[in-house]
C-alpha cells in the first residue's frame, strides 16, 4: 500500500516557538526535522508527504508557513496545510492571499486549544467559508467530547470540504468508545466531511497495541467507508503511542482486509483528490 502522509509535523526550535511541546517530555528539548523523518520512513512505502501545521506559538504561525514554503517540492513534500485564525477578521484575507504563494493546499485551526464558543461564532464560520470558496479544504482538530461542535460547524458550512483529524480524537485510554461512535455516526452522514486515520495510538494507554485501536479504526471504516478516509502519520506526536514505524505497520494490519483499490483510496488517492486536485 503506497502512502501519502497527510500529517507530517516538524519541530524546528531554532526558528519557531512550541510552548505546547516543551511541556511534553518526549517532545521537549530537541528538534524533529526532515532528516529524522526520512530515516524513520525509509523502506516503509511512504511515497510523499504533506506538512501539517504544528501548533506553533501564536506569534509564529505565519512564519512557520513561510519557512515550510521553502521546503515544498523537495524530498517528496507536496504542499502544506497552514495555520490560520478564522476567529479574527483583521488580516485574514491578506493571509489567504499570501498563502497562494506558499504551497498551501489546506488550512487548520486547532479548536481544542480555544474556548468551545470560538468555532460557533459567525466570524469564524464566515472565514471558514472564505477558505472553502477559495478552493481549499479545512482540517478539523476536535476532541471526542467536542464532536457535536464539529457537527454544527460542518453543517453550517455545507460548501466547504472538511477533514476530521485523528478519527475525532477518541479517548481510547478512558474507554469512551460508545459515546465516540455515536458522535461519529452523526458526522458520517455529512457528505462534505472526510476522516483522517491518524494519531489514535497516542490516545490509548501507554504500551497499548493494535487491539486497543482496532475497534476505533473498524468503526470509522464502517461509518465513512474507504472512499472518505485518508492516512496520516502524525509524527512526532505518534511517538507518544506506537511511533511512526509502528503506526505504519499497524495501519497495514488494520486495513489488510480491504481490497487493493480500497487500500489505495485511503493510502494516497483521497489525499491527492482533496489536497492536490486529483
Amino acid at each position: 500500500m503506497d502512502l501519502i502522509d497527510t500529517h507530517q509535523h516538524l519541530i524546528l526550535r531554532g526558528r519557531l516557538g512550541y510552548a505546547w511541546a516543551d511541556a511534553i517530555p518526549a517532545l521537549a528539548g530537541r528538534d524533529f526535522d526532515r532528516a529524522d523523518y526520512a530515516a524513520l520512513v525509509a523502506g516503509q512505502g511512504v511515497s510523499a508527504t504533506i506538512f501539517m501545521e504544528t501548533g506553533v506559538d501564536d506569534a509564529c504561525y505565519r512564519d512557520e508557513a513561510r519557512l515550510v514554503a521553502g521546503m515544498v517540492g523537495q524530498g517528496g513534500l507536496l504542499g502544506q496545510i497552514a495555520s490560520c485564525r478564522p476567529e479574527e477578521d483583521a488580516g485574514f484575507d491578506a493571509w489567504l492571499e499570501e498563502c497562494r504563494t506558499l504551497g498551501v493546499v489546506g488550512f487548520r485551526r486547532i479548536t481544542h486549544v480555544v474556548p468551545d464558543a470560538v468555532s460557533q461564532a459567525q466570524t469564524f464560520r464566515r472565514n471558514i467559508r472564505r477558505i472553502g470558496a477559495a478552493g481549499w479544504p479545512v482540517d478539523l482538530c476536535f476532541l471526542s467530547r467536542q464532536l457535536p461542535l464539529c457537527e454544527d460547524l460542518v453543517r453550517a458550512c455545507p460548501d466547504v470540504r472538511f477533514v476530521l483529524d485523528h478519527c475525532g480524537t477518541p479517548d481510547i485510554a478512558g474507554g469512551d468508545f460508545a459515546e465516540w461512535r455515536a458522535r461519529m455516526a452523526r458526522l458520517a452522514v455529512l457528505p462534505n466531511l472526510w476522516v483522517k486515520l491518524s494519531g489514535i495510538t497516542a490516545y490509548a494507554a501507554t504500551g497499548a497495541g493494535i487491539a486497543a485501536v482496532r475497534p476505533y479504526a473498524d468503526a470509522v471504516l464502517h461509518l465513512f467507508g474507504p472512499g472518505r478516509m485518508l492516512w496520516g502519520g502524525d509524527w512526532p506526536m505518534v511517538n507518544l503511542g506506537a511511533g511512526l514505524p509502528g503506526w505504519i505497520a499497524m495501519t497495514r494490519d488494520l486495513l489488510a482486509g480491504l481490497s487493493d483499490d480500497e487500500q489505495a483510496q485511503i493510502g494516497h488517492r483521497t489525499a491527492r483528490a482533496l489536497y492536490l486536485g486529483g
